[in-house]
Parts: C-alpha cells; structure tokens; sequence
C-alpha cells in the first residue's frame, strides 16, 4: 500500500483528492510529550477525514523522553488520546529527538520497551518508527525482533538488514490536496485485516460473544454490576463481551483488562 504520514504541519488536508490521487493509508500525528493536552491539533480532523474518504489511517506518538518513567507517561497520554478511535493501522513510537538518542543504547531501548508494552497492553496494536542508522545501532535486537518496525531511510531503497513492514521513503512527496512536501510511505503487511481480525485498536475481534456480560443501568441506577458468574469468561485474547442498556438502547462492546498503574 502507498500511503503518507502528516501533522498539523501539513496544515489543512483535502482529504478527497488525497484519495484521488492513489493515497492507500496515513499514519497521523495523534500527539507529542508527556500530556493528553498536547495532542495534535490537526488530528481530530484528518481522521475524519480518513474515514470519510476509505483511508486506511493509523497514529504516531512524537516522544521527548529521556527514561521509562517519562515513555509511560507519554504511553497514557497515547492511550487517552486514543479514545474514540478505531484505527486499522499501528500505534508507532516516533524516537528521534536528538538528546534522546545521546542517552545510548541500554537507556533508549528501555525507553522504547516502556511505551510500547503499556500501550499495547491497553489493547492496541503497536510499532517502532526509527531513521535506519539509530534503528540498527540504539536499539536492541529483542525489541526490533519483538514490533512491527516503520523504518525512514530517504532513498530508493532501505540497507535496513532486518525484518520491517513499514518504510518511510521519502519527506518531498508531491500529493494533490496537500500544500508543500509531504513524507512517503510504503506498507508490505495487511495492518486493517490483521488489527480488525485480533479485536485491537477498539476494534472487535471476530468471534466474539456479546452476551458474556448483560447491564442494565437503570436496574442499578447508574451502577454498571456485573454478577459473579463462572460461565462468563474472557475469550482468548483476554477480551469480554458487553451489552450495556440505557433505557431502550443497547450499546454493544468489548472489555479490556485494565493495565495495573
């Protein structure tokens, strides 16, 4: 798939001709730092305009921290910004800043390990966005073996030795509907099959029952109770079926395990 990935420095997006002009996905900025308020003020609309145009969109996290403390914190940040999406495509960790890759190989792998495992024990699926050169020297094997890798390399093709799904091949693409250069894309692995499939990035998994767990609200007023029955199980993934009923609506869902804090 050919795909893009912006910010709000990209400005204002005409998503339609995006499309029109071969367009398959775009990882957008969801946000940067430490703080849900620091999200990216542009991303709200280009997901919209994503979904309304059948583009494939997923997200990336711009990281200034400088210890695993700091990356779970940007992890939470991640994770609230997250809510009310549904993304067919990764959540990446973008490590680039340059005091950031001064603190060496240990530190910055640990930094990385720290994000990555708390958002995806939320229930997203995630990856690791890196330029080639700091992907291949900073950065552990078992992390690089253990996510998906996007990795930049501005050339016609990448010496990146090792496996990667995602290659960032250019920063001076010309797109219609977007004014000035845009960064390039290329994804070799089916993200919308695979992420929708597994139930991630609030997604539902196939197979899943919805009737594990019956609430009514008004029988409880306003309490969620869930009875202590033993034929309701997790499935497999760990995910729990839950139709919630407000009045003489149902809301139909999918349960997470709450990452301790």
């Amino acid at each position: 798939m050919n795909g893009i990935d912006v910010s709000k420095h990209n400005g204002a997006i005409d998503w339609i001709k995006v499309k029109q002009d071969g367009v398959d996905f775009a990882i957008l900025r969801l946000g940067l730092g430490k703080y849900p308020s620091q999200k990216d003020t542009f991303f709200d609309t280009n997901y919209k305009g994503c979904k309304a145009n059948d583009i494939h969109v997923g997200a990336y996290w711009y990281s200034y921290a400088k210890t695993p403390e700091e990356a779970v914190q940007e992890a939470n940040a991640c994770i609230t910004c997250l809510t009310n999406t549904q993304l067919d495509m990764p959540i990446y960790f973008d490590f680039e800043e340059t005091a950031g890759l001064a603190l060496g190989k240990q530190k910055i792998s640990a930094i990385i390990s720290a994000f990555l495992d708390t958002v995806e024990k939320a229930g997203y699926y995630v990856g690791l966005y890196m330029s080639r050169s700091p992907l291949m020297n900073l950065v552990s094997e078992d992390i690089r073996k253990k996510y998906t890798i996007w990795v930049a390399e501005w050339n016609s093709s990448t010496c990146y030795p090792d496996p990667y799904d995602m290659w960032q091949r250019a920063c001076n693409g010309d797109v219609k509907g977007i004014k000035g250069n845009v960064d390039l894309d290329i994804c070799y692995k089916d993200f919308p099959t695979i992420i929708k499939q597994k139930g991630l990035n609030n997604y539902v998994s196939v197979g899943t029952s919805f009737t594990d767990i019956c609430v009514d609200l008004d029988d409880h007023e306003g309490r969620i109770m869930i009875d202590d029955d033993p034929m309701k199980q997790p499935a497999e993934d760990g995910t729990v079926g839950c139709i919630i009923k407000i009045g003489d609506k149902k809301y139909v869902g999918v349960l997470r395990e709450q990452p301790p804090d």
